[in-house]
């Protein structure tokens, strides 16, 4: 999602996957990797027919020249919604600053930062935006 576009649409995607996510926790429970997350977590939002792309490039351009930096966002759903995915004990500061880089590099508003290993998703989960 660029800045300008819906935030009211922006949140109502990140309540369909969350909602996703919350599925494939109570399905999985902690203690994977973030990988097996991602993986399932695709194919969640597959089976509820919510567009997505994983790994998606995310270049960085410095004075004015685009530079591939080998930076990839976990998840953008629906062209909207930046999803950052742990399985860590601690969200860390850098995490946090990690995904708001994503979405200023990507000129998008809205990041969900998800971590796997906690007990109850909804503690994992921080939402994070872009100014």
């Amino acid at each position: 999602m660029r800045l300008d576009v819906d935030r009211e649409r922006a949140n109502e995607i990140a309540g369909l996957l969350i909602g996703a996510a919350i599925e494939v926790h109570r399905e999985l429970g902690p203690g994977l990797l973030e990988s097996t997350y991602e993986e399932c977590l695709c194919k969640e939002l597959e089976l509820r027919g919510i567009q997505h792309q994983r790994q998606v490039a995310l270049p960085v351009t410095y004075k004015g020249v685009r530079v591939d930096c080998g930076y990839r966002m976990d998840v953008l759903v629906e062209d909207t919604v930046v999803v950052e995915l742990k399985a860590v004990e601690d969200i860390e500061p850098i995490y946090k600053a990690q995904l708001l880089t994503y979405l200023r590099h990507s000129n998008r508003w809205l990041g969900l930062l998800i971590n796997f290993n906690v007990p109850v998703l909804k503690d994992g989960i921080t939402r994070l935006v872009n100014g």
